[in-house]
This record gives C-alpha cells, structure tokens and sequence, in this order.
C-alpha cells in the first residue's frame, strides 16, 4: 500500500505518518513542495526508531505527472470526497492520497476522478481530522478487510 501526501506542510504531522507506514508495511510519498526540512529533527523525532528519512520518497516529476500517472487509480481522500472511506473496497496495493493540512487537494484533481474521492465523516461542522489521523483511519481500513494479513 502506498500512502501519499500532496504538499505537507506540518513535520511532525508527516514524522506520525511515516511511523504509522513504516508499522504497517505501507510506502510513503511525498508531492512537493513540501513545507519544511525532510530531514528536520522535529520528523526524525516523531519517527526515529520506525523510519528513516531515506525512506521517504520524494515524486520529483511534478504534480501533473502524478494525476496523468496515478490520478485514475489512486483514493483521493478530501472532506469533499463523495465516498466514505469504508464503504470502497480498496485494491491489492491501494495508493491512498492525502492533500495538504491548510488546502486539501487541488479541486482539479477531485473534480477530475470523483469517483476516486473518498471522506471520512465528521459528526460537527466545522473542520476537518488531523492528517495523520486521517491517514491512519485510512490504513486500518484496508488492513481490515484484509483481516490485518501484510500486504505484499
């Protein structure tokens, strides 16, 4: 499974998310730009005995490389999304992409694929979850239906 994160901006948001990926076999993928020093001490101290930051891929061919890519077949996670996160049947190897803490992702990309666009519900108006806590809700449920067995 890989999990991708579209311009983070928050360290120790991503240094969470790395941990999480690097318990859960999953790969990380970050889309630039990324809004701090990827080898800061604030990532490496939320993940330093899980991950190394040289596991950390950055997709340096540009962002309308990813959407021609990976657009079509990768879970658009948004608050706009229009399909809650446990009622899709994820892939073998999903590729699960989170936007950025302040925008999300582009409207481009959601308005592209909406049937590519996953939300995970909220009871109160307002706001939105944490991002690594989005992410981590995201990854248990494919582990979930997959009864918690590796993904290989």
């Amino acid at each position: 499974m890989k999990v991708v994160l579209y311009r983070p901006e928050i360290p120790q948001n991503t240094g969470n998310i790395a941990r999480t990926c690097s318990l859960t076999g999953s790969s990380l993928i970050l889309i630039p730009p990324i809004g701090f020093f990827l080898n800061s001490q604030t990532v490496r101290r939320s993940s330093v005995r899980y991950v190394r930051t040289e596991d950390i891929e950055v997709w340096e061919k540009g962002e309308n490389e990813w959407l021609k890519q990976f657009g079509s077949s990768c879970w658009m996670f948004s608050t706009r999304g229009e399909l809650r996160y446990d009622q899709v049947i994820y892939e073998q190897f999903p590729v699960l992409l989170f936007g950025s803490e302040s925008s999300g992702l582009p409207d481009l990309w959601l308005e592209k694929f909406p049937q590519r666009t996953v939300k995970i519900p909220i009871l109160t108006k307002g706001g939105s979850l944490n991002l690594s806590n989005s992410v981590s809700i995201a990854i248990y449920e494919v582990l979930r239906q997959r009864d918690f067995l590796p993904i290989n």
